[in-house]
């Protein structure tokens, strides 16, 4: 059973709205409302038509202080931080010494030397402590900071009734001053695949900026979204999930638990001519050496993939579904799949087994297969 050692300031707003805090990162966090089943289809409507307000309080917020800050993240993460000026964030992937991922993570610039590293259920803040040993920096975890993802397309709107500013803000660009009274830092960030903001507080005002944001927000369509919608949200926006997409949760045999950034379609993630991170070295020797490849499915039908779906190929096991969703606003039915480097190729011929053995038809197709072409979650004005 999970020890839940975390808590919201909203807990008890997701109560009332009939939310089951469960295990998330060690902090209860509302992953279904009432009526969940029908309430995740109507959230991920309204965070892909209008906007929705979600807790994601359970991410870990680091505060990396000192002169040495700088080094410390470019040893533990896979990018070149030295090009983050403040008021800037980026996404990277943390690796161990076999060139395996262990966490991703959005690394903030704030000021010279001080920078936030928000992780999510990874190893990201033991490593980081590790290479702050003996080194001119602090390593701070912030567990009174709370962060609301306001997400859709109508955010922007709302954001700009008090921030006219608001929609200068880059994609992964900071904002720092006042929303309705509190002092916050806002993020243009989000795991939806649509524009979005983050909105980071102190505990204290959580609750209020909860409430005002829904209340003002509330002739525009926003309400609050369950988490377990991002389910929905990230798998047609090719956003993975540590660990339920990964070999934790679908082990190879005789195999420990890892996979490569290769493998993962997150090389991305790696500066160019980056060296020196942690596993580094073993990064680079494990290309061109697969042992499968994260890829997408595109099924027939409209009965999507259940969650850990047996694939194949003719009569063949090749791998697994790790996620699977229909789509009555894109009208596609979609996931995020584990199969074998060569089947990694569009229009690959496979066949989806759900639990109930129903056999869906279906092809490999590359992701993301919403805004592919990243247009609108980067949008700016």
């Amino acid at each position: 059973m999970a020890i839940i050692w975390r808590t919201s300031a909203l807990a008890q707003r997701h109560a009332e709205i009939g939310g089951e805090l469960e295990d998330w990162n060690g902090m209860g966090t509302a992953w279904f409302y009432a009526d969940s089943s029908e309430r995740a289809k109507a959230d991920y409507e309204t965070v892909r038509t209008r906007a929705g307000l979600m807790d994601v309080s359970g991410l870990k917020k680091v505060h990396l202080v000192g002169a040495d800050a700088a080094y410390v993240i470019d040893r533990v993460t896979t990018r070149n931080v030295e090009k983050i000026m403040p008021g800037r964030s980026t996404y990277a992937a943390m690796l161990n010494d076999q060139g395996k991922f262990i966490d991703d993570c959005i690394i903030y610039r704030l000021a010279v030397n001080s920078w936030m590293v928000v992780h999510g259920t990874g190893a990201g803040m033991e490593q980081l402590t590790s290479v702050a040993a003996a080194k001119n920096c602090a390593v701070v975890f912030d567990d009174d900071m709370h962060d609301m993802s306001l997400q859709g397309p109508l955010s922007v709107e709302f954001l700009a009734k008090h921030i006219p500013d608001i929609r200068d803000l880059n994609y992964f660009g900071i904002w720092q001053g006042k929303l309705l009274g509190c002092p916050v830092m806002i993020s243009r960030t989000g795991y939806t695949g649509e524009r979005g903001y983050e909105i980071f507080c102190q505990a204290k005002h959580a609750v209020h900026l909860w409430d005002s944001i829904l209340a003002e927000g509330a002739d525009m369509g926003i309400t609050p979204v369950q988490f377990s919608t991002l389910d929905l949200l990230r798998t047609e926006s090719y956003l993975l999930f540590y660990p339920g997409d990964n070999s934790e949760t679908y082990p190879f045999d005789g195999e420990p638990c890892g996979d490569t950034l290769w493998e993962l379609g997150l090389e991305f993630t790696v500066s160019p001519g980056k060296i020196g991170f942690i596993g580094a070295e073993n990064h680079y020797a494990a290309q061109g050496k697969e042992r499968f490849k994260i890829y997408g499915v595109k099924l027939d039908g409209t009965t999507p993939a259940d969650e850990g779906a047996t694939l194949l190929q003719g009569d063949k096991e090749v791998g697994v579904v790790t996620f699977g969703m229909y789509s009555d606003v894109n009208k596609h039915n979609v996931g995020i799949a584990r199969m074998p480097v060569d089947c990694a190729k569009p229009g690959t011929a496979l066949i989806v087994r759900n639990s109930d053995g129903t056999e869906i038809a279906c092809t490999a197709e590359e992701m993301p297969f919403y805004d592919k072409d990243k247009s609108i979650r980067t949008a700016k004005g």
